[in-house]
């Protein structure tokens, strides 16, 4: 059985449209994740950016469940003595939404030049309006909306 070797050529980049009102952010971030890597794809190839271009609106009304919005910390350093800053995720939705979207996202791609350039597809917006509307985004359904009770 031969292996088939797939070049840059031979996949179309399409554009999906992701609606965040109302979804929980890390189930969102992995459908997401999956899609800029291209495992929705029947000819995945890791070694390959084959993933698809995501645009992500609303983010400033994803969910996040279990009290995480105060118990989530984001944290950076400045790389000199006592420069460790951390912010809440509710203080971070507040401030810039499109982060905690872009954060989770991130958090789930390769670490690697790869997953870099799979990070440089996704393009996050805090409200419903986003530039790329000559694109012709596919709008991405299926995703599961969060639960009163959660």
């Amino acid at each position: 059985m031969r292996t088939i070797a797939f070049k840059a050529e031979d996949f179309q980049k399409d554009w999906y449209l992701v609606d965040a009102k109302g979804l929980v952010l890390g189930r969102m971030a992995t459908k997401v994740a999956s899609i800029l890597r291209g495992k929705h794809k029947p000819q995945f190839t890791p070694n390959h950016d084959m993933g698809d271009h995501v645009i992500v609106v609303n983010s400033s009304d994803v969910v996040l469940t279990a009290g995480k919005a105060v118990k989530k910390h984001y944290y950076s350093h400045s790389q000199y003595i006592g420069g460790l800053k951390d912010t809440t995720a509710e203080k971070l939705l507040k401030e810039k939404p499109e982060r905690v979207v872009t954060y989770a996202v991130l958090g789930m791609l390769p670490k690697t030049k790869l997953g870099r350039a799979m990070a440089k597809k996704l393009r996050v917006y805090a409200g419903p309006s986003h530039p790329h509307e000559a694109q012709n985004p596919i709008t991405l359904t299926g995703l599961e909306e969060a639960q009163p009770n959660e």
